[in-house]
């Protein structure tokens, strides 16, 4: 029996009735796909003032009925979630604390959305507005969350620890690809949800631990480590998911480099932080001083960004029908930064490798949030190709290695007619993939990529490139200048690969 606390989570669950509540609504079909062509593409975002013409595209069958009852929140009839679930699923819903089922209508008291091809119960709930949501409100799979789960490396580990898990959907990520996962959070809410969200979807490798972020794990290491932080920079304390209740942007520099301090040799973190600017085009120095001691290389990914009105003004968008609140808000929020002498506020992933070095790599990389994919594989590739590179002496170790394309990398030229010929304006690789890093190369370059195999030196595909293009010795060397310095920023990129 898993105990909860808090109005709308029933102080006892039974995991069984919860695990089959899980499996009757997958055999139900209730999928992302099947509520997208349902609803629509905005679906996922719906609030109170869309539901009017939700319910309305909602069908009456079987399936309709399990929207309506989940996704929408509505009270639906007894007999026909019955029809859609079975005597077996409605009769393990008031057992596993999910809905009142009363003899003639069924009320479920959370939201379950099918998220990542698990099913996360949680407080989100399209018929209330923000105004009324409670302190300890646990959100399921926010767009911080989606960025947080594409930018986790994903190899198999013993131990791995998602730091403020909320409703767990990173916990219940991880524990696809972890034998163990320690899932903490201050929020008691968030561990009851946690705990239940591990039982409908079957997964049993999940302990949870209420606590401030590393408290409950003083004294472990992990191979991985997931922490979607409270990170926003605010005077308000008002939500536990949002606001960290630390001053600034010391939430995120205590999450990153303690982190750090619980990584095994070889271990990855992904943390979804923020951080402050005080200088105009110095945005980025708080995050290189964090992760400068850590014994870790690192990869900044600024993805969000603003001066303080502009985020002031994203972060208190939901009171923008309330002019008078809105104004208020945008007033001490920008006052609150002002007195810091913020000039900038940046929120993006700050990635973690722990490796036994006398020294270790930094990068900056700005990501655009409507290109980035999952990106865990480039992530890992990425790292261990920079360990490697940092312990080459000479360009000549890197020209005696065997390098590969990576990934689907896109080759692009830009050509322009001049005359009765044409001139190349640009040349660009760009992995289709990830975080789609895009790199600016020479033309000739572009003919090196292409002939990387793997199978030869990349000296030697210099050459040949070189040679079938019938450059003369000073045009070769230029073509092996440009192929170091390109070759290792696709190799940092996890565009190419050792092999």
């Amino acid at each position: 029996m898993m105990q909860f606390v808090g109005t709308g989570l029933r102080e006892a669950v039974d995991v069984t009735a919860a695990r089959i509540v899980g499996e009757t609504l997958r055999t139900a079909g209730y999928t992302e796909a099947a509520i997208t062509d349902m609803l629509g593409d905005d679906a996922f975002a719906a609030r109170k003032k869309d539901l009017p013409v939700l319910l309305r595209r909602v069908p009456e069958t079987r399936l309709g009925t399990v929207v309506r009852a989940f996704f929408l929140v509505q009270p639906v009839p007894t007999a026909d979630l019955t029809k859609a679930l079975g005597e077996r699923g409605v009769g393990s819903l008031e057992a596993a604390g999910i809905a009142d089922v009363g003899d003639e209508e069924i009320a479920v008291q959370m939201r379950i959305l099918p998220v990542a091809g698990l099913l996360v119960a949680s407080d989100d709930d399209p018929t209330h507005e923000d105004d009324e949501l409670r302190t300890d409100f646990v959100a399921a799979y926010t767009a911080a969350s989606r960025l947080t789960d594409s930018l986790t490396p994903r190899p198999e580990v013993e131990r791995a620890l998602d730091v403020g898990t909320g409703s767990g959907v990173h916990a219940l990520l991880t524990a696809a690809h972890a034998k163990e996962v320690i899932a903490t959070d201050v929020n008691a809410r968030a561990l009851a949800y946690t705990e239940l969200n591990a039982a409908l979807n079957g997964i049993r490798n999940i302990e949870c631990r209420e606590g401030s972020l590393f408290e409950p794990v003083q004294g472990e290491t992990f191979d991985l480590i997931v922490c979607n932080a409270p990170y926003v920079v605010s005077p308000e304390t008002r939500w536990a998911y949002r606001d960290g209740g630390f001053a600034a942007d010391d939430v995120s520099q205590r999450v990153v480099t303690t982190a750090a301090e619980h990584l095994r040799d070889g271990g990855y973190a992904a943390l979804l932080v923020s951080w402050l600017g005080f200088e105009e085009g110095k945005q980025d120095v708080r995050p290189l001083e964090w992760t400068a001691s850590t014994g870790c290389d690192t990869w900044i990914l600024p993805i969000w960004g603003g001066d303080p009105l502009t985020h002031a003004a994203t972060w208190n968008d939901h009171l923008s029908d309330d002019p008078e609140a809105y104004e208020k808000a945008i007033a001490d929020w920008t006052s609150y930064l002002g007195d810091l002498g913020v000039h900038w506020v940046s929120e993006g992933g700050i990635l973690l490798h722990k490796r036994d070095a006398e020294e270790h790599t930094v990068r900056i990389d700005q990501v655009d949030e409507d290109d980035l994919e999952d990106s865990g594989d480039q992530i890992l590739r990425a790292f261990e190709s920079r360990a490697v590179l940092a312990e080459m002496e000479s360009d000549d170790e890197l020209l005696d290695a065997n390098i590969a394309v990576a990934g689907p990398v896109r080759l692009e030229l830009s050509l322009e007619p001049e005359g009765t010929g044409t001139i190349v304006m640009g040349a660009h690789a760009n992995l289709d993939e990830g975080t789609h890093p895009d790199l600016e190369v020479s033309a000739d370059m572009i003919e090196v990529i292409a002939a990387l195999d793997g199978a030869k030196r990349y000296g030697d595909v210099i050459e040949s490139v070189a040679s079938s293009l019938d450059f003369t010795p000073a045009e070769t060397q230029r073509l092996r200048r440009d192929a170091l310095e390109a070759g290792r920023e696709l190799l940092e990129l996890g565009a190419l690969c050792f092999e």
